[in-house]
């Protein structure tokens, strides 16, 4: 088989596994809080926030700003954590692949 038809094969192959990968990380979950567990976000390896907890106690209307500066603190470690599964997953899809021009 020329190289070109083994490329193509092996970018199907890639291609099928990422799209296995991508679906599998959009059903994983990552969990991250801030304010000792005052807010819990989780998020969704695909890259997308599943779902916000904030304890009612935390919704003190004279600290509007902390509350906000902890959920996006906690998004923030949230959407970190799932880039991180993400990437690594994806990668290894990719690894030992040999393709011209690419790094």
């Amino acid at each position: 088989m020329s190289s070109i038809g083994k490329l193509m094969k092996q970018a199907a192959r890639v291609q099928r596994q990422m799209e296995e990968v991508q679906a599998q990380l959009a059903a994983r979950t990552v969990e991250a809080t801030s304010g000792g567990g005052v807010v819990k976000i989780v998020a969704k390896c695909d890259g997308s926030i599943a779902s916000i907890k904030i304890d009612p106690q935390a919704a003190n209307p004279a600290d509007v700003q902390l509350l906000e500066d902890l959920v996006l603190t906690a998004a923030n470690s949230a959407l970190t954590q799932a880039r991180e599964i993400s990437n690594n997953e994806m990668g290894k899809v990719t690894s030992g692949m040999s393709l011209p021009g690419f790094m």
